[in-house]
């Protein structure tokens, strides 16, 4: 992957000049091929990496395993597609396995998520399966590690 790309991935809220002198360019070249990736799709957007621990409203995380019957002509993207473009989704990818779709959805408990999973899920036609796992704890998130404030402690060394 480009490198302009990984600096941007570990940390998006860097200033041009900031990631100029680590690529060992100028600002105005990283704001343009900055510009240029958001143009070409590259880019789809910024967010913030949140440790829901330490919020409020922590929600509900689920990864909901899917089972589909691929459409003729289409595969499974018709569905799959049909699928992200409900606000619960964070994210979801078409998957090797028993099931055919990963999908990570969030709501607000977990009766919230149950109810997605079977009014509006479910209920879609090609959806033959589904399977909900509950995330019970989180240790590391788009490639942060999330601090609970536990001292690591060393692994013991069997000889």
């Amino acid at each position: 992957m480009d490198k302009l790309l990984e600096l941007l991935q570990a940390n998006s809220s860097r200033s041009a000049e900031d990631l100029a002198n680590a690529l060992g360019t100028t600002a105005n070249d990283v704001s343009a091929r900055i510009a240029a990736a958001e143009a070409a799709g590259v880019i789809l957007g910024y967010q913030a990496v949140v440790d829901r621990t330490k919020v409020e409203n922590r929600g509900v995380t689920a990864l909901i395993e899917v089972k589909i019957s691929p459409d003729m002509g289409g595969g499974f993207d018709r569905l799959a597609r049909r699928i992200s473009q409900y606000p619960q989704v964070r994210d979801c990818f078409l998957m090797s396995g028993d099931y055919d779709l990963a999908v990570a959805v969030h709501g607000n408990d977990l009766y919230d998520v149950a109810t997605f999973v079977s009014e509006k899920l479910s209920t879609l036609r090609g959806v033959l399966s589904t399977g909900t796992l509950f995330q019970l704890k989180t240790y590391k998130q788009a490639g942060f590690i999330v601090d609970h404030g536990e001292q690591e402690e060393r692994l013991p060394v069997a000889p």
